[in-house]
């Protein structure tokens, strides 16, 4: 091996340590107890095991409705989106679609500027989506760049499969939904990746579209958590279940790792179709 090589293999460590080490050190600190969770020390192991904090934040029924709002938004909102994206994605790819090029324009000018957060935030107001949990599924049902994936995978489809199913008088949604959408799993597997990483991860408009307590988000109430420190409810409840007063950064780890498990273990099973989906949606075979 080269000198070469060996450079290049030590770079690429240091760049896994340096990508994973965060998330070690969050993961190790959950796991201790408050009192060595709360002197900010690096440890590769846990010194004292404890899950007293996990215990605060499952017991937590504030979290807990913020996971399942999560988990919902998550799975409604990527169904909601592929299915819309892949409607009209199924329609741009046909090149006898009548103003194909003003809809693409139209839709590109969208890619690139964005109206901003008041005009937004007035749109969402008038449109009654204010403060309800409409507001995180039908404002992302298309996107642009996935439906120019979708666009691309749809015109490597064979048009005589198409012409076949229409022959025997399947109509422009039977030929999408039996024909087209069966043998473009990969490409679904991708764009489903891509917007359940996004509905799982954010936590913006958790911020500026809602004020009920019972609508926010698990990722937006993990931002109050961390950024304004709101831990006194939480260190309450552990002063009630274990007699002392939790530390804030014990049960900060907690509720990171409570936020970040579920789409680190669902990402490894979907993962193999990701690059698979995007390189064959970007050639026109």
């Amino acid at each position: 091996m080269g000198a070469f090589e060996v450079g290049n293999t030590l770079l690429m460590l240091a760049v896994c340590f340096l990508t994973l080490y965060p998330m070690w050190f969050v993961l190790v600190n959950s796991l201790n107890s408050p009192a060595q969770a709360s002197l900010g020390t690096v440890n590769w192991f846990p010194k004292e095991f404890s899950l007293a904090s996990y215990s605060v934040a499952f017991n937590d029924k504030t979290l807990m409705n913020g996971f399942y709002i999560t988990t919902m938004r998550t799975i409604i909102g990527t169904v909601v989106h592929v299915l819309f994206t892949a409607i009209v994605a199924y329609g741009m790819s046909k090149s006898n679609l009548m103003g194909r090029k003003l809809y693409l324009k139209i839709s590109l000018i969208t890619m690139l500027f964005s109206g901003g957060l008041i005009p937004s935030f007035i749109l969402m107001t008038k449109l009654g989506l204010y403060d309800s949990f409409w507001v995180f599924i039908i404002p992302s049902m298309y996107t642009f760049f996935n439906m120019v994936i979708f666009m691309s995978f749809f015109r490597t489809i064979p048009d005589s499969l198409e012409e076949s199913a229409k022959v025997d008088g399947a109509s422009d949604y039977g030929v999408l939904f039996r024909i087209v959408l069966p043998n473009s799993m990969a490409v679904i597997a991708t764009i489903s990746l891509f917007s359940a990483v996004y509905h799982w991860n954010d936590y913006y408009q958790g911020v500026i579209y809602i004020h009920s307590q019972e609508l926010l988000p698990l990722q937006t109430m993990l931002y109050k958590i961390i950024a304004e420190n709101s831990m006194s409810f939480m260190q309450q409840q552990a002063m009630a279940q274990f007699g002392a007063r939790l530390p804030g950064n014990s049960i900060k780890f907690a509720s990171m790792m409570v936020a970040t498990l579920p789409i680190l273990i669902f990402y490894p099973f979907i993962q193999r179709y990701l690059v698979k989906g995007v390189m064959i949606g970007a050639i026109k075979g």
